[in-house]
């Protein structure tokens, strides 16, 4: 069975008998094995929070960057390969430019992570590249309200009223099932997402591990400093 595998797996183009592509599946995997991020909207926004997870007591937490600003109104958090993650926050970042040189307007959430998921489908069409390893939960407000998407690397899209990717999803997913509400206050989403993260992590969880991202209404994306952070890992716990 594993030999009859391996013949539809040598490029991301050829389906498989049962309609799979399985360098697309490989991706996915990839973004099983990053770490754990998570977003919700809250009564005011929408929250991104991800677990950095140092691989070694060495490296500098403050080098690791897992939430991004795309523009003023959005950012997204990702969870897989860091590197595939960049190029698509560049590409994100110049679209929404162009979008907004070409029609003077920010442009609106949706339609922009419909372009970065048509950019990630067209590298499972194609011999020659792959496809991204690398997820993103995209959080912005514009004039249709506020918003929560994730991506996935085939391409595709889906709006949630809380979401988890990485490692941790299945245990994030549940937490939010069970206890999620809407109209939260941010105190409450942090929280939530702390108590999410802490039950999906192997380890011990660390303020200076932990960053967290938001967006309101007529405010700027923007992260919380590292002291806001650790003390709202105290009120989680």
């Amino acid at each position: 069975m594993q030999s009859d595998q391996m013949a539809y797996d040598r490029a991301s183009t050829i389906f498989s008998p049962d309609g799979r592509l399985f360098q697309v599946e490989y991706a996915r995997e990839a973004v099983k094995r990053g770490t754990t991020a998570m977003g919700l909207k809250y009564k005011d926004g929408v929250l991104l929070l991800i677990d950095k997870r140092l691989s070694s007591r060495l490296i500098e937490a403050k080098s690791i960057e897992k939430i991004f600003q795309i523009d003023h109104h959005m950012g997204c958090a990702t969870s897989g390969l860091v590197a595939d993650a960049r190029v698509l926050v560049d590409r994100a970042r110049a679209e929404s430019q162009i979008h907004k040189m070409t029609y003077d307007e920010q442009i609106p959430v949706e339609v922009l992570v419909k372009k970065i998921c048509d950019f990630k489908q067209n590298y499972t069409q194609y011999g020659g590249i792959r496809p991204f390893g690398t997820a993103m939960l995209v959080a912005g407000v514009d004039a249709r309200g506020m918003h929560l998407f994730e991506t996935d690397p085939s391409g595709a899209l889906m709006a949630y009223k809380a979401g988890g990717i990485g490692a941790g999803r299945n245990t994030v997913m549940s937490v939010f099932e069970e206890k999620y509400q809407e109209n939260m206050t941010l105190e409450a989403a942090i929280a939530l997402c702390i108590e999410a993260l802490t039950k999906a992590s192997e380890s011990e969880i660390k303020a200076e591990t932990v960053e967290i991202g938001l967006i309101q209404a007529g405010e700027t994306f923007r992260k919380l400093e590292p002291e806001d952070v650790a003390s709202r890992m105290g009120k989680g716990k």
